[in-house]
């Protein structure tokens, strides 16, 4: 079992953090969890120590991540119990064998599965177009797919609407944060988040008839067009399989799903 324990304060002062990020009052979350309004006080404030029980409810009800969980055990005096196994370890194979599944499905479309870092942990053949042209030092691991996507010398010089989709992604990222507190990810916020570009103008309201922010990028002379979905595993248990997430990119016209058909030779 692996986690980073690194996070010392009482564990009252972390559940009042996490219950503030949530913007929850002490009603509501002791309404939710099920506990009085005056032990959910207590056990803030340092006057009542939680039960393990307690702390993983709170948990739960905060939406907490389950690295975090660990954390708040550990602050409350208890062992971990959410465990970080390598994904190539054995006991995952069933897991890599459903991402394989999908990626492999997903042909000749493009999908990728990243962690919590949007670092890369596998992708399909189709995913390589975005990779082409890009320098060696951005695709040495752990590749970062944002990285590479807006770093100037990466996917960002082939995008079309950089700036709105630049935008868009960088908000996405910035919600990551305030929902994880994660430091690591609130440096990765800021390296992307300074890359040339202008951010603010971009955040327009979407055009007349528009349901999803496409990612345009031109290659070969062609003009695509993408959206994506992102799909998760349910009921994790595992603190490596609970931040997978695998996005899949689809063509937003007719014009792209014929040139990756044809690029996959279908």
């Amino acid at each position: 079992m692996t986690a980073i324990l690194s996070d010392v304060r009482p564990i009252g002062e972390q559940l009042r953090a996490w219950r503030q990020r949530r913007r929850l009052s002490q009603l509501e979350l002791a309404s939710e969890a099920e506990v009085s309004t005056r032990h959910l006080s207590f056990v803030e404030t340092g006057r009542s120590a939680p039960s393990r029980e307690m702390v993983l409810r709170l948990a739960e009800h905060l939406d907490v991540p389950l690295r975090d969980r660990n954390l708040l055990l550990v602050a409350a005096g208890f062992a971990p119990v959410f465990e970080e196994t390598p994904i190539e370890e054995p006991r995952m194979d069933s897991v890599r064998a459903a991402l394989k599944q999908v990626l492999r499905g997903h042909e000749p479309f493009p999908a990728v599965v990243v962690d919590r870092f949007w670092n890369l942990i596998d992708a399909n053949g189709a995913a390589a177009l975005f990779m082409e042209g890009a320098p060696p030092e951005l695709l040495e691991p752990p590749l970062n797919v944002l990285r590479l996507s807006m770093h100037p010398d990466g996917m960002a010089k082939n995008i079309l609407n950089l700036a709105e989709w630049r935008a868009h992604m960088i908000d996405r990222v910035r919600r990551h944060v305030q929902l994880t507190a994660d430091p690591s990810l609130a440096q990765l916020y800021r390296e992307l988040r300074d890359f040339p570009g202008d951010i603010g103008a971009a955040m327009a309201p979407p055009a007349d008839h528009e349901v999803f922010i496409p990612l345009r990028i031109r290659l070969d002379g062609r003009d695509l067009s993408f959206f994506s979905t992102i799909a998760t595993f349910g009921t994790p248990v595992d603190i490596t399989v609970a931040e997978l997430a695998i996005e899949s990119f689809y063509p937003a016209d007719a014009a792209t799903s014929d040139f990756l058909r044809e690029r996959a030779g279908w």
